[in-house]
């Protein structure tokens, strides 16, 4: 499959390939025939930004493409395995396998982290083990394979990796959705829908996070951070739930009847 023209073959790929991808293709069961594919695959946006780096880009498209490819995967995979499951069903159950924490785990299972090509920086300050970036290089690895093996092999990939021995109850209890729980209740009381608002944001674009808080009519019930707002929301969710507040007390609207 032809590469991108904006990212070619340099003298340099395969001698990066094997310094930073050395036993990770081993681990995961693939070699690149195109080794510059697997280069970008392990670059963060911190270490394409260096002025000594060769070329100014990094994994983000292909996270992009890597994320698609998943989704269509895991898709097809539980649309054959579960056929009397209904489409809500079978979207809950997606959504597990393809949510970030349970990317995070599958990617330090193959040791993703050691490979990544990052700053100084940004490798001094935890960026191996940076929830948010493990989870991006792991659908940059998978977009990096698509394009190098096609689609068979990507769902070969995807059903050694991610789907053989995959525990579906564990997985939906190690990652619950804490928002749509907090939009259940916060709805069953009648207040509404929660509103999550972003306080802040800190640090630089390749390495910031954010806080945000879950209000529930108007009011605060829990602060969360994360790398990104999504996490930070689902964290901030979590709390409100974990805080009790909403369910002590009786439903708005009942408070005078009896």
């Amino acid at each position: 499959m032809k590469l991108f023209a904006w990212f070619t073959r340099t003298p340099e790929d395969a001698q990066l390939a094997e310094r930073h991808g050395g036993g990770l293709e081993e681990r995961i069961g693939y070699v690149f025939q195109q080794p510059e594919l697997l280069v970008l695959a392990l670059t963060h946006r911190s270490h394409s930004g260096q002025k000594d780096a060769q070329r100014q880009v990094s994994n983000e498209r292909l996270e992009f493409l890597g994320d698609a490819v998943l989704d269509l995967c895991v898709s097809r995979h539980l649309y054959e395995t579960f056929p009397d499951k209904k489409e809500g069903e079978l979207t809950k159950l997606k959504s597990i396998i393809v949510s970030g924490p349970f990317l995070v785990q599958l990617a330090n299972s193959i040791g993703l982290g050691n490979h990544l090509l990052l700053s100084e920086s940004e490798a001094r300050t935890g960026g191996r083990q940076r929830p948010s970036i493990l989870e991006d290089a792991f659908e940059a690895l998978l977009g990096a394979i698509y394009l190098d093996g096609g689609l068979s092999v990507s769902e070969a990939f995807v059903q050694r990796h991610i789907l053989d021995g995959l525990d579906l109850g564990q997985a939906s209890r190690d990652n619950r959705n804490y928002k749509s729980l907090l939009l259940e209740l916060s709805q069953s009381r009648g207040e509404g829908n929660p509103v999550y608002e972003v306080v802040e944001e800190v640090g630089p674009d390749h390495n910031k996070y954010f806080v945000v808080d879950a209000l529930v009519d108007g009011r605060a019930l829990g602060r969360g951070t994360g790398a990104s707002k999504k996490k930070a929301e689902q964290e901030a969710a979590r709390l409100a739930l974990e805080s009790g507040i909403l369910r002590r007390g009786e439903p708005r609207g009942q408070e005078n009847e009896g």
